[in-house]
């Protein structure tokens, strides 16, 4: 295999610098991959270099490269374009997929006296009235759902006039969301009429709904019909309290899609919000699988989301960076014959706005891998604080613990996937050296760590996987001192202090040469202060225990021919002092490596009258 890389990474190397698209065949001869690039010969070339840099889908792929082609264009605007139409082509397997869904949704309306209000998924020559096509499924139920609930339409199976009568009416009826025909005290005129007015709303809108009902109830107080009006001044109070809680996804911003990533173990999803006349209108929901780099994915979702969309609005609302956003901004700009804007807030409405799409894409994501979308949550925004291309799947946390400098220990514990991961806890004792050194500790632990993943790194597992984040128990001092540990073993990880404040409370991340505010971070801020004080509880009990036991071991020392050697298997046989203490000269006599006289020491130790009995 690795004959066969350095046979391609050669042939990479004998490309043009120029701009072209390049496409990743299988043994069998299967596109399964295709990239666009700058200059093709140091894109290409990269695949089949150092694995070092590249993720997980990425090694995967070039494994399984038997041969490239490549297609020389004459700018990288038009790869870009190549690219999409090649993708859209053969679908390859290592490009970002979405399912281009052509079907279509409608709004359904029955016929006969008591008609329904319904979705439908296909349009049916039924006699039935149609409302639509419309492109999201998402829409069309959110749009049932409310002119049901303003006109209080049943929403329920029972079919009228058959049922009318032959039962209580729903829990709807209770709490004024259904007129319930099904008592038998509505006429068939006046539920038709809140059928016709619940269409107006769905055709025209609730601008223009309100805007009927305000004359049709202003023509009725005038008739004095004034039940009648009240019951349309209900409608429009209903349309009102509706408008009024759409106002919290309505936005200054009349037209533009929000998108976010959520990355987890092995899988991603994006979710996209589609804002129209100021209000949120649609939502789309993209399960996909390995992504990498988060750059790189939202680069690509953005080509394949809008290559199969001919609706693209002017402005593009993303949680991140995307690579080459110029170029992308070119492409979608000419495809949508005006200006298209892609930006990244940081504050603001639209900054909230993107952390609403984020939580419920992560919330979507847990749904599929088992976790909860706080934990997927927290994950992407400390990955976003800390600058890290991706969640930090696997994270590691290191303490010391002494008392003046004695009993010196450390603890490190996992989090995996946002949870503690107890199996892969682990305890140290400093050995180089003696006394109150926590940079030296702290340096020792890392570098004992790291040892052992280059004896155990084929098992993948425990010491021979490697983390994504270190996070230390302590400031910028201690990332300064382990900082060259790392670099003396080759290895990038992310690696970051957790500062307490005078109250023992997770206040800042340190880093190189300063620190990174997290309370305004409410997720990654509660993950970490999670981490800090699980890891202090670890080593600080390992602490207590060696503390303990070295209490206890010096108190066995302290016996004339009793050394550590002694004292250790006097302790491993029976367990406690006391258990010793109460212990026969036969019973100390079997403890292994014990001789008859240093029994008859520790004996008389603990029971000096029986000595002097014997003596006298």
């Amino acid at each position: 295999m690795e004959d066969h890389k350095k046979e391609l990474r050669q042939k990479a190397m004998r490309l043009p610098l120029t701009p072209g698209v390049y496409l990743m065949r299988d043994k069998s001869g299967t596109i399964i991959y295709v990239g666009k690039a700058k200059a093709l010969k140091n894109r290409v070339s990269q695949y089949f270099g150092s694995e070092k840099n590249h993720d997980d889908k990425v090694r995967r792929m070039v494994s399984n490269v038997q041969d490239f082609e490549y297609i020389l264009t004459d700018s990288e605007f038009e790869a870009l374009v190549l690219e999409c139409s090649l993708i859209k082509q053969y679908t390859p397997k290592y490009n970002i997929l979405l399912k281009d869904d052509k079907g279509y949704h409608y709004i359904r309306i029955s016929g006969g006296e008591w008609p329904r209000i319904s979705e439908a998924k296909q349009f049916v020559d039924d006699g039935a009235e149609y409302i639509g096509p419309y492109v999201s499924s998402w829409s069309v139920k959110q749009a049932v759902d409310e002119a049901l609930k303003i006109f209080r339409l049943p929403s329920c199976s029972r079919r009228f006039p058959q049922d009318i009568g032959k039962g209580r009416p729903c829990l709807n009826y209770y709490i004024k969301q259904c007129c319930a025909p099904c008592r038998g005290r509505m006429k068939p005129e006046e539920y038709r009429e809140a059928v016709s007015e619940a269409v107006d709303f769905l055709r025209g809108g609730s601008a223009e709904s309100m805007k009927r009902l305000t004359e049709k109830m202003e023509q009725a107080a005038e008739n004095l019909e004034f039940e009648y009006a009240a019951r349309i001044r209900d409608r429009i109070t209903a349309i009102q309290k509706m408008r009024e809680r759409q106002k919290v996804v309505s936005i200054r911003v009349p037209e533009q899609d929000v998108i976010a990533l959520a990355q987890g173990p092995g899988s991603a999803c994006v979710e996209v919000f589609r804002f129209r006349g100021g209000s949120l209108v649609d939502r789309e929901t993209f399960l996909l699988g390995e992504v990498g780099n988060s750059k790189q994915a939202r680069s690509e979702f953005l080509e394949r989301y809008y290559s199969m969309r001919d609706q693209i609005p002017p402005r593009l609302t993303l949680d991140g960076p995307v690579e080459n956003a110029a170029l992308l901004e070119e492409w979608l700009t000419q495809k949508a014959g005006r200006k298209v804007n892609i930006t990244v807030p940081q504050k603001g409405e639209q900054a909230q706005l993107v952390e609403m799409c984020r939580s419920n894409a992560a919330e979507q994501l847990a749904q599929q891998t088992g976790r909860t979308g706080r934990e997927a949550s927290a994950l992407d925004e400390l990955a976003r604080l800390l600058g890290l291309e991706n969640p930090p799947q696997y994270i590691e946390s290191y303490d010391i613990s002494n008392l003046a400098g004695g009993d010196n220990v450390a603890g490190m514990v996992v989090f995996e996937n946002g949870r503690p991961l107890k199996s892969a806890y682990r305890r140290f004792q400093i050995k180089s050296f003696e006394g109150q050194d926590d940079y030296g500790a702290m340096r020792e632990v890392i570098g004992r760590r790291l040892g052992e993943y280059y004896q155990h790194k084929d098992s993948g597992e425990g010491f021979g996987r490697l983390p994504d984040l270190i996070l230390l128990d302590g400031g910028k001092g201690h990332v300064s001192a382990v900082r060259p540990i790392l670099q003396q073993y080759g290895l990038e990880i992310p690696l970051f202090g957790m500062v307490k404040d005078d109250k023992h409370r997770t206040r800042a991340i340190a880093k190189d040469g300063g620190e990174i505010s997290i309370h305004s971070n409410r997720s990654a801020f509660t993950l970490v202060s999670t981490i800090q004080d699980e890891v202090h509880r670890f080593a600080i009990g390992y602490h207590r225990q060696m503390r303990k036991k070295n209490t206890i071991s010096s108190t066995l020392t302290g016996i004339p021919g009793v050394g550590n050697a002694r004292a250790r298997a006097l302790l491993r046989h029976f367990r406690t002092i006391t258990a010793i203490r109460e212990a026969d000269l036969e019973q100390l006599c079997g403890v292994k490596g014990m001789t008859r006289p240093a029994a008859q020491t520790i004996y008389e130790y603990f029971h000096p009258d029986s000595g002097e009995k014997d003596s006298g």
